[in-house]
């Protein structure tokens, strides 16, 4: 785009960090990165190559989702803004991230999902069976409680993990075979999505408030 009015542009993209975006021959991606790195103090953690790296991360951002629950006011875990998801739903969507990337990913569990889980928007359109998962919305404590399992379940993981474990090899649970992460990657894709809905949620409940 050339010689355009920007006065007012909100720009938010989860996939902001995986290109570049170029404003006046100056690419502005690290300065994003760096500044959300400087709100959300253990963000940067979550792309780091060792187990102790990886533990911290994941004690920073479980430490933040605490305050947030915590000072979410009770009418507000339901609420959403223009179509996002609530806060129950993002910590139902928690749950199945670490149920696919850990539970499936590394654990290799053949059907690693729990029924609260929040499948993503199109799923089912891209051929993924939804069937397991409730139609109906679960009470809040039954989201926290299933939420603490996988939590406690991650924290255990990362307790014992080692350099060796994390250069495992493992297949993409969502079966695209073009791409084998790592156990490490299995764990950083969960921290970037622990980080990514936490600013999400923060954002939309201080529009909420």
């Amino acid at each position: 785009m050339r010689s355009v009015a920007v006065d007012g542009l909100d720009i938010d993209s989860h996939d902001l960090f995986f290109g570049s975006l170029v404003v006046n021959g100056v690419d502005v991606v690290p300065f994003v990165d760096a500044e959300l790195n400087r709100q959300f103090p253990g963000r940067e953690l979550q792309k780091a190559q060792t187990p102790e790296g990886l533990r911290d991360g994941w004690v920073a951002v479980q430490a933040a989702w605490e305050t947030t629950v915590t000072n979410t006011p009770p009418e507000l875990v339901d609420a959403h803004v223009e179509g996002e998801w609530s806060l129950a739903q993002t910590l139902r969507h928690l749950v199945l991230a670490t149920d696919a990337w850990l539970r499936g990913g590394v654990m290799e569990v053949e059907q690693p999902f729990h029924e609260i889980g929040q499948i993503f928007t199109g799923a089912a359109e891209m051929g993924f069976d939804v069937s397991i998962f409730r139609g109906d919305e679960p009470a809040f404590e039954d989201i926290l409680a299933v939420r603490a399992e996988r939590q406690q379940l991650v924290t255990d993981f990362l307790t014992t993990a080692t350099p060796d474990l994390l250069a495992e090899e493992r297949d993409n649970p969502w079966g695209d075979g073009d791409w084998h992460p790592t156990v490490g990657d299995c764990v950083r894709v969960i921290l970037e999505e622990e980080w990514a809905h936490l600013r999400y949620v923060r954002r939309d409940l201080a529009l909420l408030a």
